[in-house]
């Protein structure tokens, strides 16, 4: 037994299946189990610490730029504590940023995983992901009526296993769009390829049904830019043909489901009741749009450096004290636009850190022609503009998972590109 040991450790296969383990417990947690996702990156070190190469492969990490850049995230927050004044959430700002340090060490570090191994997850978060949203759907339909009325008044239906409704709007998306990459790997059996192609076509179901608004503007921000993908290289049949598949669809969706036409009204009323000056401390997007005029306030006086990650709450919270909107104070929220809050706490240094941690991948032309990459960082742009993404624990698991699954791996792989054995 101890020779067996000996040779799973000194191949290679005891850090690589780790890896696999952490990878596929991220993504039960993230569904469903919240505990897996703090253990996940733990699971990942260990695959590291089981490297059996790890002294000679050290220097590969800090030849990874998308690992690099992630850790600068943590750096920039060590370096705040310089003029931060709220020391108690700048020490929890600090243990909570500890993913970007450890999930990209794992991908770049850890022996890679294989083919097999990296589509295996990709599907479990296709078809985990759709699961969770029919299951979903299927409580909808219990009594779709008191639903469609929570959506009227603005609210969201939560996950059947309470996934914050922003995040598994986006997970709907990006599974769709990933579950029809997925569907064409070589590597993917019949059965699956079928089961993924069903999957997208579920997704699209319940997305419409359950009126996911950020879900909704996510997948068709992605199908907007498949458009143009095809426009581009002169597929103007394709191209104008999903275009006008595109217009048609909001507009049977609003006339065949009224969760759609609930959610439609609600959000442009919502929206009246700020422009129009009315009471919104009951309307969501009304407090998200006082909410961001307070933080363009705040950052027009803080704009070199901001107020410092930690402090971002005091100093809304503080602005709001001269300027409430006639906000309620339990209704005075954080502004909910991930690139502001870059700029509220750091400045326009903090911005142009986080800018790059999302966009540089796309100056590379390794990490550029990579499909996955693409969606993953176009979905995870577009719900920025409508969400402090990073702000929730799910939302930072989710963002920095998907960064090393994808980016820091495709990186590491080519600065490494011999093929992972089995």
């Amino acid at each position: 037994m101890p020779l067996v040991f000996a040779h799973y450790y000194s191949s290679g296969r005891f850090s690589r299946h780790l890896l696999w383990l952490a990878c596929l417990a991220g993504v039960l947690g993230l569904l469903a189990a919240r505990a897996l996702v703090a253990l996940a990156p733990v699971a990942g070190v260990f695959a590291v610490l089981a490297n059996p190469h790890l002294r000679r492969d050290l220097p590969a990490y800090w030849r990874n730029g998308a690992a690099l850049r992630a850790a600068a995230i943590v750096a920039f927050l060590l370096l705040s504590s310089c003029y931060t004044s709220d020391w108690p959430v700048w020490r929890h700002e600090v243990f909570r940023s500890l993913p970007w340090l450890g999930v990209p060490l794992a991908f770049t570090l850890a022996v890679p995983l294989t083919p097999g191994q990296r589509l295996s997850v990709g599907a479990f978060f296709v078809l985990g992901t759709t699961a969770v949203g029919l299951a979903t759907l299927g409580q909808y339909l219990l009594n779709p009526a008191q639903a469609n009325e929570a959506i009227h008044i603005g609210q969201n239906m939560q996950a059947i296993t309470r996934v914050f409704h922003i995040s598994f709007g986006v997970m709907l998306a990006q599974s769709f769009f990933w579950g029809l990459l997925l569907q064409r790997h070589p590597l993917a059996a019949p059965w699956l390829r079928a089961a993924l192609l069903a999957s997208a076509g579920a997704i699209l179901l319940v997305l419409h049904v359950l009126a996911y608004r950020t879900g909704l503007l996510v997948l068709y921000v992605g199908l907007l830019a498949v458009v143009g993908w095809l426009l581009a290289r002169r597929h103007l049949a394709w191209g104008l043909g999903l275009l006008a598949l595109l217009g048609l669809g909001p507009w049977l969706a609003y006339h065949t489901l009224e969760s759609v036409r609930q959610r439609t009204n609600a959000t442009v009323w919502d929206v009246q009741q700020y422009t129009q000056g009315h009471d919104i401390n009951n309307y969501s997007l009304a407090r998200r749009l006082a909410a961001m005029e307070t933080a363009i306030t705040v950052i027009r006086q803080h704009w070199l450096l901001g107020v410092g990650p930690a402090d971002s709450h005091a100093a809304m919270m503080d602005q709001y004290s001269w300027r409430d909107f006639g906000l309620r104070p339990a209704n005075r929220i954080e502004v909910h636009n991930q690139y502001l809050d870059a700029l509220l706490g750091g400045g326009l240094v903090g911005l142009a850190l986080w800018l790059a941690v999302l966009f540089w991948p796309l100056a590379q032309p390794r990490t550029r022609r990579n499909p996955y990459i693409c969606f993953f960082i176009l979905t995870q742009a577009t719900v920025m503009m409508v969400a402090d993404v990073l702000s929730l624990q799910i939302g930072l698991n989710m963002f920095v998972f998907g960064y090393g699954f994808l980016v820091v791996a495709e990186e590491a792989q080519g600065n490494n590109p011999a093929p992972a054995a089995g």
